[in-house]
């Protein structure tokens, strides 16, 4: 008999491409024999995948911005998505999560009353690490759950430093690629006259939701070193702040007369023109300081993009330096301004770059793959 599984995730496509995530998965799961149901917002559209379940049981969750209408939304949606899964005798109920609350918590509770088992795919650890009220919740929920996913050893292990007793409840399985729902634009001139950008530049790419932790102030730093003996090197910067102050930006802009290379388009990006950006560009930089994961990466590989990342551990365990991608030492902008003259200076090494980073996230890091892995740590609940 086939094992019945729920993903409860009321995010999906909301503010990003999380729901390229849930088809990637839901799709594996069910070529692996799993009976899959997804419960999610009506912001969500249906991918219409054969032989999966789809629900849109939170409705228009995000259109208010009263929290309590918000709020109302989301226990009535998880209530009614819970209990449709149970009466269908759904045992084993998956959740995404990015920061724990007593939203989630009350859903975790729920489900324990009804006998269920409970997973939880760990995307961010910082609400767990840090000394906080929401650090109370989480370990609340990690305890409480049968089995915790995490995308890398790293994040494992920073679970593990809070609390040993976790350990044997972990399994780690890597974020898989985004390849099968993505189109990739190979006409480069067609996508700059698209975004309307200059045809003849080296164009690198900073690519999602701007945040404190993801070290645009680093790459900004090391392009007046780079753009000093180059030029013809723009910056796009594509993607929406999240709680972050972008004039902190203008102003190193400004003070180090960036201007004329560095292109903004500080919005939310949509889904149908994500294409466009990635084939626009020459490399895509992840400056980051601090990461668990990073779709930005995995997108980027789907994309077949080089890119240029921090040597954080995370990162690593995904890239190989002059390999399947580039490494600089992070948040050091002289080592990063250097890396970036190197790498656009050896046209051949960055071609080999880019086909190998394709290849290595359409065979290790195939929706399949980490399905048959989540499905193994299924069948030990």
């Amino acid at each position: 008999m086939k094992r019945k599984v729920a993903i409860i995730d009321p995010l999906g496509a909301h503010g990003s491409s999380h729901h390229f995530y849930l088809f990637g998965q839901i799709t594996g799961l069910r070529d692996n024999n799993v009976d899959i149901r997804l419960y999610t917002n009506t912001e969500t559209k249906n991918p219409n995948i054969k032989g999966v379940e789809f629900y849109q049981t939170f409705g228009d969750l995000y259109s208010s911005k009263i929290k309590f209408i918000s709020g109302f939304r989301y226990v009535f949606g998880s209530i009614y998505s819970i209990l449709h899964a149970r009466i269908n005798k759904v045992r084993v109920f998956h959740f995404h999560v990015f920061n724990a609350n007593y939203l989630l918590l009350f859903n975790l509770l729920l489900i324990k009353l009804l006998f269920s088992k409970l997973v939880i795919t760990a995307h961010d650890i910082t609400s767990f690490s840090e000394q906080t009220n929401s650090s109370f919740i989480s370990k609340l929920v990690y305890r409480l759950v049968d089995l915790i996913l995490t995308h890398n050893k790293f994040s494992r292990d920073e679970i593990t430093k809070k609390d040993p007793a976790l350990k044997d409840k972990i399994n780690i399985i890597p974020h898989g690629n985004y390849t099968p729902f993505i189109n990739i634009q190979k006409d480069k001139l067609l996508s700059r006259e698209f975004l309307n950008l200059p045809l003849e530049k080296t164009i690198l790419l900073f690519f999602g939701m701007i945040k404190k932790v993801k070290g645009l102030e680093v790459l900004l730093e090391s392009l007046r070193e780079v753009v000093a003996t180059n030029s013809d090197i723009l910056l796009l910067i594509a993607g929406k702040p999240w709680q972050n102050d972008f004039q902190n930006y203008h102003k190193i802009i400004d003070e180090n007369n960036l201007s004329n290379n560095v292109i903004l388009h500080t919005k939310f990006i949509e889904d149908n023109e994500v294409e466009y950006y990635y084939a626009a560009s020459d490399l895509v930089v992840l400056p980051y300081k601090k990461i668990y994961q990073s779709g930005v990466l995995m997108m980027a590989l789907s994309y077949e993009k080089p890119v240029l990342v921090s040597d954080l551990p995370p990162l690593k365990e995904v890239i190989t330096d002059n390999e399947n991608g580039f490494f600089f030492r992070s948040e050091d902008t002289l080592d990063l301004a250097n890396r970036l003259k190197e790498i656009l200076a050896d046209k051949n090494q960055l071609e080999k770059v880019r086909l190998n980073g394709s290849a290595l996230v359409n065979t290790k890091f195939s929706w399949n793959e980490m399905a048959r892995l989540t499905k193994e740590s299924y069948q030990s609940l």
